[in-house]
C-alpha cells in the first residue's frame, strides 16, 4: 500500500470507527455508511463554493454547502442571463479579409493583423454574463455541538446528503433536483419529534425582490443584469416549505418553522427566455408556473417524488459501471483521498469516481430539453461567471461533450444540437454580411442571444471554424447510434450548411497552389512573424493547421453522408474536388507537426491549446492505422509542449489524455489523467482552468474510456475498428467496465486480468458487422439487432 495512503487510514481510522453505523435515508429505509460507492464524501461542511456539492436536473442546479446551524444552498436555472446589446459584426468585411490575405501572402503579417483587427472584428461586449438564480439560507436553531458530522453526494442516486448528531438527535438533510418534477427537493429530517427549528430565505447579490405567499411559501423575482445594464431575462423562483409537526409562519419573505419533526422543501424557478426567439421573450406569468409546479410535486407522495427522480436518473447512469483495480481508501474522505494522489499515490477507486462524476455532471447539466452545459455546466455563484459562463466553441463547448456518445449517455448530447441549430440564422447571415459567403458560420464563442461574429482581439476571435467544428458532433452521433432518420434530417443539412461556407471560404495559396483557410488564428496562440525586427507577435496566418483539418473533417462527413443517403449530386462533386485540393499540415524541420503553415518562431511554447492536433482528436484524420508518418510528428508536438510548461489547464491537460490514449500510450495517458487530479482538481472534484471550468472533468471522463476502447478507425472496407484495452495502464492490472459504446451502435463490456483482456461481451444495438482488435489478433463479427457475443482473451 502506498505510504501516503497508509498514513491517512492511520489518521481516519477513527472517523469512520465512530461515524453513526445507520442513516434515516430518503425513503425512511435504513442504509449502511459503510458503503462508499460511487459516493464523494467529506467529514466537515464546505467553506467556500469550489467544496460545495452538485445536483442538477438539467434545467435547475444547486451547490449544497452543508452547514450545520447555518445551511446556504446555492441556486441555478440554466437560462438566467443578462442581456443585450449584442455583437452585431462589421458588414462589407470582406474587403478587407481580401486584403489581409494578399499581405499575409507577401510576408507583410503585421500589416495583416492590423489591417483584421481594425476592420473585420466587432467589439467584445463584457460583462454580458450567465447568473447565479440566488440562494435558499437555512439557519437553524440546534441546540448543542454537532458530532458524526458526514456530507455526501451520492452520485448513484443523484443525492447530496449531510448528516450528524446534536444533544441526542440525529439529523439528516437531503436535496436533489428531480428532472421528472422540475423541482429541487430539500429534505429535512430528524429521528426525534419536534426537532426542527428553522427561518428559510431567498436572496441573491443584486436585482432581486423578496416577499411572502401566504404562510407556506415564498417567492424572489427580478431581471438580470449588469448594474442596471444588459437588462436581460426576468426571472422567479418560489419555496414552499412543507413541515410536519410543529409551526409556521410566512412574514415579509421570510418561513420560520418551530419544533417540526420532519420538513419538505420545494423550490421552482422559471424565466421569460425564449430559446426559439430570445429577442421575443415568453409572455407566460412566471408565478403560474412555480405554482403549478410546486403544487404537483407537493400533491406527488414523498416516496413517489424520491422514486421517480431516481428512476429516471438511473435510466441513465446506470448503463456504465467501471471497476478499474482494488481499493482499499473507499472509506476514507474524498478530499484525503485526493491529497494523497496529490502527494503520489495511486487510487484506482478514485479514478473511477472521477469517471463516474463525469457522468454524473453531464447528466445533471445537460438533458433533453435543456440548454447545453456551458462553461461551468449550470454551477455558477457570480453575477459575472468567468468569461461570462458563456459558450466557447473553439473546444470548451465541444469538450463538455466528448463522453456523451462514448460513455452510453447519446440523449444528453441533444442540448449541444438543437442549440448549434438555432444558430444557423444567425451565421447565416454573418456568412453572407461578414465574409460575402454562402452558408453558416459560428467563431470563437457565442451564449443564450445566438450571436455569431467575429469579436474582440485577433488572437481569438478571428477564427470562423466553430461551426464547422460543432457539426462533427453530428456526425459522431449518427456513427454511435446509426440513426438514419437524424442522419437525413439533421445531421447531413447542418453539415452541408457548413461545407457551403467553406467552400467560398476557401482560397488558392499562390506558394503551393493548394486550397487554404485564412486569414484565421490557431486558437489563442501566436508567433513571430519571419524578418521580425520590433519583438512584437502576430495571429492571423493562412492554412493553419486546425482549419485544413477541420474543414477535412467536414467535406469527409459531408461525403460519407452522402453516401449513406445516396446522395451524389453536383454539390458533393464540389466537395469531393475541394477535398483532393486542401492542403494539409506539415512537419517541420525540428520533425513536430507544424501548427502554422510556416515554421515561425514560438512567442509561447507551452501554450495550452494544442490546435494542431486537433486531427488526432477529436478527429480521426491521423491514426496508427492510416497515417502512421504523421505519428512522431505528433509525439513530438506533445512532448514540446509538456516540456514547455503546457497542460496547465484542466481541460488542457484533459486533451492529452486523449490524444495518448489514441496514440495507445497507456503510461502517458494515465501519468496525464493522475495529472489532472494532481494539478487542476478542487476537493469537490470539479475541474480548475483555473478557476472552475467544467469541461476539463468531461474531458478527463472522455479521456479513461478512451483508454479502454478505440472505435475511430475503419478498414479499408468501411468496417469499424474496435480495439479494446488499447491504452491499459499498469496502475490498472485487474477491473472490468461494462456498457461503453463503440461506433456502429455496438455496446461493449470488457473484464481484465495482470493487466491482459479476460473476456468481452460485444452487443449490436441495431445490427451490424465490426472487426475486434486486441493487440495483434483481429476478427471479423457479425451481429444481428439485440445479439450479445462473448469473446475470450484470444477472442474466440
Amino acid at each position: 500500500m502506498n505510504k501516503n495512503i497508509n498514513k491517512l487510514i492511520l489518521v481516519f481510522l477513527g472517523l469512520v470507527m465512530f461515524a453513526p453505523q445507520v442513516v434515516f435515508g430518503q425513503s425512511g429505509t435504513e442504509k449502511s455508511q459503510d458503503e462508499f460507492q460511487n459516493k464523494l464524501w467529506y467529514t466537515s461542511p464546505a467553506k467556500e463554493w469550489m467544496e460545495a456539492l452538485p445536483v442538477g436536473n438539467g434545467r435547475l442546479g444547486a451547490m449544497v454547502y452543508g452547514g450545520v446551524e447555518n445551511e446556504q444552498i446555492q441556486l441555478n436555472e440554466e437560462s438566467v442571463w443578462a442581456g443585450p446589446p449584442i455583437p452585431t459584426g462589421k458588414p462589407g468585411a470582406w474587403t478587407s479579409i481580401e486584403e489581409a490575405r494578399k499581405l499575409i501572402f507577401n510576408g507583410e503579417y503585421a500589416k495583416a493583423n492590423s489591417l483584421v483587427q481594425d476592420n473585420v472584428l466587432d467589439r467584445r461586449i463584457a460583462p454580458r454574463s450567465y447568473q447565479t438564480l440566488g440562494e435558499l439560507n437555512l439557519k437553524f436553531n440546534i441546540e448543542g455541538t454537532s458530532e458524526n458530522y458526514r456530507r455526501e453526494l451520492d452520485i448513484d442516486n443523484a443525492i447530496a446528503k449531510t448528516t450528524f448528531t446534536a444533544n441526542g438527535v440525529n439529523y439528516v438533510r437531503e436535496v436533489f433536483s428531480t428532472p421528472i418534477d422540475q423541482v429541487i427537493v430539500v429534505l429535512l429530517t430528524a429521528d426525534k419529534p419536534n426537532s426542527i427549528s428553522l427561518d428559510l430565505s431567498l436572496g441573491r447579490p443584486a436585482d432581486f425582490e423578496v416577499a411572502s405567499l401566504g404562510n407556506n411559501k415564498i417567492k424572489m423575482w427580478g431581471q438580470a443584469s449588469h448594474k442596471g445594464k444588459h437588462l436581460g431575462v426576468k426571472y422567479e423562483t418560489q419555496l414552499m416549505a412543507v413541515p410536519k409537526g410543529g409551526k409556521l409562519k410566512s412574514v415579509d419573505g421570510v418561513i420560520s418553522i418551530e419544533n417540526a419533526t420532519s420538513v419538505k422543501l420545494l423550490i421552482s424557478a422559471a424565466t421569460d427566455y425564449n430559446r426559439h426567439d430570445p429577442f421575443k421573450p415568453l409572455t407566460e406569468n412566471l408565478g403560474t408556473r412555480n405554482s403549478k409546479d410546486l403544487k404537483a410535486a407537493n400533491k406527488k407522495a414523498l416516496k413517489k417524488l424520491v422514486a421517480d427522480h431516481i428512476a429516471e436518473y438511473q435510466r441513465l447512469f446506470n448503463r456504465v459501471s467501471i471497476e478499474l483495480g482494488n481499493s482499499d481508501v473507499d472509506n476514507l474522505p474524498t478530499d484525503v483521498r485526493l491529497e494523497a494522489v496529490k502527494n503520489g499515490a495511486d487510487d484506482a477507486g478514485l479514478f473511477e469516481l472521477y469517471f463516474q462524476y463525469g457522468r454524473y455532471l453531464l447528466i445533471s447539466s445537460s438533458r433533453e430539453g435543456s440548454l447545453p452545459a456551458n462553461l461551468q455546466g449550470i454551477w455558477n455563484n457570480h453575477l459575472i461567471a468567468p468569461w461570462n459562463g458563456d459558450y466557447h466553441t473553439n473546444i470548451n463547448m465541444q469538450m463538455n461533450y466528448w463522453p456523451a456518445e462514448l460513455t452510453n449517455l447519446s440523449e444528453c448530447h441533444e442540448p449541444f444540437f438543437s442549440f448549434i441549430e438555432s444558430l444557423v440564422p444567425s451565421g447565416q447571415k454573418t456568412a453572407k454580411e461578414i465574409y460575402n459567403n454562402d452558408g453558416f458560420v459560428v467563431h470563437h464563442t457565442t451564449d443564450v442571444w445566438h450571436w455569431t461574429v467575429p469579436i474582440g482581439r485577433v488572437g481569438y476571435g478571428m477564427w470562423p471554424m466553430g461551426g464547422a467544428w460543432a457539426t462533427g458532433h453530428f456526425m459522431e452521433h449518427y456513427r454511435y447510434t446509426g440513426d438514419k432518420q437524424f442522419l437525413e434530417a439533421r445531421a447531413y443539412p447542418i453539415i452541408k450548411e457548413s461545407c457551403k461556407f467553406l467552400l467560398d471560404w476557401l482560397t488558392t495559396d499562390p506558394r503551393s497552389g493548394k486550397l487554404v483557410s485564412g486569414p484565421s488564428t490557431s486558437p489563442e496562440n501566436k508567433f513571430y512573424p519571419p524578418n521580425n525586427t520590433d519583438g512584437k507577435h502576430v495571429n492571423l496566418g493562412m492554412g493553419n493547421a486546425m482549419d485544413q483539418e477541420i474543414i477535412y473533417e467536414s467535406f469527409t462527413n459531408l461525403l460519407e453522408a452522402a453516401k449513406d443517403l445516396g446522395i451524389d449530386d453536383e454539390f458533393t462533386k464540389e466537395v469531393e474536388l475541394a477535398l483532393g485540393k486542401l492542403s494539409m499540415p506539415q512537419i517541420g524541420s525540428d520533425g513536430r507537426l507544424m501548427e502554422w503553415s510556416e515554421e515561425f518562431d514560438e512567442v509561447d511554447a507551452g501554450h495550452r491549446h494544442l490546435s494542431h492536433l486537433y486531427g488526432l482528436y477529436p478527429g480521426s484524420q491521423f491514426n496508427t492505422q492510416d497515417t502512421p508518418y504523421y505519428i512522431d510528428a505528433i509525439y513530438r508536438s506533445i512532448n514540446h509542449r509538456l516540456a514547455n510548461g503546457g497542460g496547465h489547464t484542466g481541460w488542457s491537460r484533459a486533451w492529452i489524455i486523449n490524444f495518448y490514449a489514441r496514440l495507445n500510450d497507456s503510461d502517458k495517458a494515465y501519468e496525464n489523467i493522475k495529472a489532472l487530479l494532481q494539478k487542476s482538481t478542487a476537493n469537490n472534484l470539479f475541474d480548475y482552468h483555473p478557476p472552475f471550468q467544467i469541461d476539463g472533468n468531461f474531458g478527463g471522463t472522455a479521456g479513461i474510456a478512451e483508454m479502454l476502447i478505440h472505435s475511430h478507425v475503419k478498414d479499408d472496407k468501411g468496417t469499424v475498428i474496435i480495439e479494446l484495452l488499447p491504452a491499459l495502464p499498469s496502475a490498472w492490472e485487474t477491473g472490468n467496465v461494462n456498457g461503453l459504446v463503440a461506433r456502429g451502435g455496438f455496446e461493449v463490456d470488457l473484464a481484465w486480468e495482470n493487466s491482459k483482456l479476460k473476456s468481452t461481451t460485444i452487443s449490436s444495438k441495431a445490427g451490424g458487422t465490426c472487426k475486434v482488435k486486441l493487440g495483434e489478433t483481429t476478427i471479423d463479427l457479425v451481429l444481428a439487432a439485440g445479439e450479445k457475443r462473448v469473446l475470450n482473451n484470444t477472442l474466440n
